[in-house]
């Protein structure tokens, strides 16, 4: 069902990549490794590459979005169906008014009418907005395990580190062991700060992909079928 969903709302380049970017990125100095990635404290800090946020639609969070309008489908008729009309219809050579009346008078036939197929496609609208609301939900956890965790670390071994410095020449190496620390433990917090902006991003955009093309259909709709 996610192929057949997203064929009605994607349009695939010459890299079978879906279109679509979110209109904010930002690129952080530095990247988190993962937990099987971080390089023990005896060998050297390695300078990681910066991560790229700039968020894109693509087929983790798609198929995230699509199986919830799949699970959430309406019987019968409605505006995923009338959705796979008007893509039947695209190769034809009609404009955009007569191919959303061609459409709409094959769904008559089925029993709906303009308003019944945009209620259907509010519907979908809706379903999205909860996914959305249940992924921000889950941003803020991730978030605060990712990045929350290594500020409270980053302020109790900053204080180790001053009253370590109280002390005598014997604990300067451990003193400036604890100062590694809390550097290395800085760029995994830009790290992963950039990899929760980067997830925010593709969902964005991949629920702004679907979003924009429901809604403008709705316009187009509301525009033709009268």
């Amino acid at each position: 069902m996610f192929d057949k969903l997203k064929s009605l709302f994607v349009v695939e380049d010459g890299s079978s990549k879906a279109k679509g970017k979110a209109t904010t990125s930002k690129t952080t100095k530095s990247a988190a490794p993962q937990n099987d990635e971080i390089v023990p404290s005896s060998q050297p800090k390695q300078q990681s590459a910066p991560i790229s946020t700039t968020g894109q639609a693509n087929d983790k969070f798609m198929s995230i979005l699509f199986g919830a309008m799949d699970k959430a489908n309406l019987p019968g008729f409605d505006y995923l169906e009338y959705k796979q009309s008007l893509k039947n219809l695209a190769k034809m050579p009609m404009d955009e008014q007569t191919r959303y009346q061609s459409a709409f008078a094959m769904a008559k036939t089925m029993g709906a009418t303009p308003q019944k197929l945009m209620d259907a496609a509010q519907h979908y609208i809706n379903i999205l907005k909860e996914e959305e609301k249940k992924f921000q939900a889950a941003l803020v956890n991730q978030r605060g395990r990712q990045v929350g965790d290594k500020e409270k670390a980053i302020q109790q071994t900053s204080a180790l580190v001053q009253q370590k410095q109280k002390q005598i020449e014997q604990l300067k190496k451990e003193i400036e062991a604890d100062k590694a620390k809390v550097d290395k433990m800085k760029s995994e917090i830009s790290g992963a700060t950039a990899k929760v902006e980067k997830t925010k991003n593709d969902f964005v955009a991949s629920y702004n992909a679907i979003i924009g093309q429901i809604v403008s259909d709705m316009d187009k709709m509301k525009q033709y079928l009268k």
